[in-house]
């Protein structure tokens, strides 16, 4: 159920920035299959999680969004002192 509400939300932050709001679902499903990066800084105390671009550029959009929202929760990675940084593009 605490799956189910975190997509609930994530959802409702993506489609924001989407045309067609019910492709808000099918984005995150996209965002779930693609490969990160993960990039701890202990000098910083940031994991930073970079995400390739996706398919289109619209769809990186709503993303970015999503992540600066993610980001902005400051939350702590699990065990360790690194706060989440969420980020989309090239490395």
């Amino acid at each position: 159920m605490i799956a189910y509400r975190a997509e609930t939300s994530m959802t409702a932050t993506v489609r924001e920035h989407l045309k067609r709001s019910d492709d808000a679902r099918a984005l995150l499903r996209q965002i779930y299959a693609t490969e990160i990066d993960l990039m701890p800084d202990r000098e910083t105390k940031t994991l930073t999680v970079h995400m390739h671009h996706l398919t289109q550029a619209a769809h990186d959009t709503a993303v970015r969004h999503l992540c600066d929202q993610l980001t902005a929760t400051e939350t702590t990675f699990p065990g360790t002192d690194l706060r989440l940084v969420y980020k989309l593009g090239s490395l």
